[in-house]
């Protein structure tokens, strides 16, 4: 440009020597509209590479945002919303968002990430002399989450003071697996009396109270964490059939088979549950001295009917390994309301599976687990008393791996 310039300068200066004026004039005329654009392109370059960085940085804002909202177990809608909001507060103004999760295109096309695409159209300023077309600006930006731990037990409830509790005689040992607690409360997770606990970590999004000191991998317990997303969010609730099914209580010895329980189930004597989903409109109750057995069973427990285990009962049941319910072996409506469910039995009983109840405090006070200690606690509040023994990697027992710890970052 300024070569252009001195060579233009000489010309004009030479012609002006000769007389030659009024051509300079016209040239001079000519040529304004390329110096002027030939310094505004300089100018616009500048604000379209600024504008760039900022679009890039409001996807990178909106993925973080869909992806904080993923962890929060939202759907791809609430996800979409939570991004798009993000983009604009940061001045989107009325560009495009595109929300993918997982991501279309790329190397975490298979991995849990939220993918963010921005397309924006900017006005031209000194360079609409040439040309009235507007200047496209894409930004895309992908969050993804990683798991720092997994959970053998998390609560849900979000400001529950002690929202796992573990107190008494407890002798609880964890292996290979969290206790979470997505609670913001000062106390989420407490430990007292003389309960002994060993656990790979204490992870809480509130706080955590300790009585006595737990054996742990990590060297001290995690607070302030984000919250644990729910593993079995997006799992249906089973329909109930229009056929009424009953249990015989005068029977010493049956076996009964899947289907609706419309007024509960009272197990007394021997009794074994056929595979299949059990639907309990109705308590649950498992009676002292019952003998109750079943392989391949997931009981849902409709409303807010509860689970009552007596603690003489000897209970051993396996949730189904494949389909739709796999690896759950109790789950409580998540339309419910308050209510507790009570698991209590001797060390001879196995419960194999996830105890799911998102609505519904726990209470585990039997001295058991599942096969090869394969048990899962997911409820609103937990209540640990009793001597366990449990462990993380059950997937071959067709259980799901609960994410704990989870962290966000702009990878692409």
């Amino acid at each position: 440009m300024a070569l252009f310039g001195r060579i233009f300068g000489q010309f004009v200066s030479r012609r002006l020597r000769s007389g030659e004026g009024g051509n300079v004039a016209i040239i001079f005329a000519l040529a304004l509209p390329i110096v002027v654009g030939g310094a505004g392109l300089g100018v616009e370059t500048s604000y379209w590479y600024y504008s760039s960085l900022k679009l890039q940085a409001t996807a990178d804002a909106a993925a973080y945002a869909g992806a904080l909202e993923k962890i929060a177990g939202s759907d791809t809608a609430a996800i979409t919303t939570a991004a798009t909001q993000s983009a604009t507060e940061n001045g989107l103004g009325t560009g495009t968002i595109v929300v993918h999760t997982p991501p279309t295109s790329g190397p975490n096309v298979a991995n849990k990430a939220v993918e963010v695409i921005l397309n924006q159209n900017l006005d031209r300023m000194f360079t609409s002399i040439f040309t009235q077309t507007k200047v496209p600006e894409q930004a895309r930006a992908v969050a993804l989450i990683t798991d720092g731990a997994y959970a053998c037990n998390t609560a849900f409830n979000l400001s529950a003071a002690q929202a796992v509790s573990i107190s008494g005689n407890t002798s609880l040992k964890q292996i290979g697996c969290v206790i979470n607690a997505n609670s913001n409360a000062n106390d989420a997770i407490k430990v007292q009396g003389s309960a002994t606990l060993q656990t790979d970590c204490l992870i809480a999004v509130g706080g955590v109270s300790l009585g006595t000191t737990p054996t742990m991998v990590c060297k001290a317990p995690i607070t302030q964490a984000l919250p644990a997303a729910d593993p079995y969010a997006d799992l249906p609730s089973p329909a109930a059939s229009s056929q009424c099914s009953k249990v015989n209580g005068s029977k010493t010895s049956q076996t009964l088979q899947a289907g609706t329980y419309c007024n509960g189930m009272d197990l007394k004597g021997n009794v074994t549950l056929s595979p299949g989903v059990y639907v309990v409109q109705g308590n649950l109750k498992i009676n002292a001295g019952a003998v109750v057995s079943g392989t391949g069973v997931t009981i849902f427990m409709a409303g807010s009917n509860t689970v009552s285990m007596n603690g003489n009962a000897t209970v051993t049941l396996s949730a189904q390994t494949s389909g739709t319910y796999s690896g759950v072996l109790f789950y409580g409506d998540r339309t419910g309301t308050s209510a507790q469910s009570t698991f209590n039995g001797t060390a001879d009983s196995l419960l194999t599976g996830a105890i799911y109840f998102p609505k519904q405090q726990v209470s585990y006070l039997g001295n058991f687990s599942g096969t090869g200690g394969c048990t899962q606690v997911l409820a609103d509040t937990i209540q640990w008393s009793g001597s366990t023994t449990i462990k993380q990697d059950c997937t071959s027992l067709g259980m799901k791996n609960i994410p704990a710890a989870q962290a966000v970052r702009i990878v692409e």
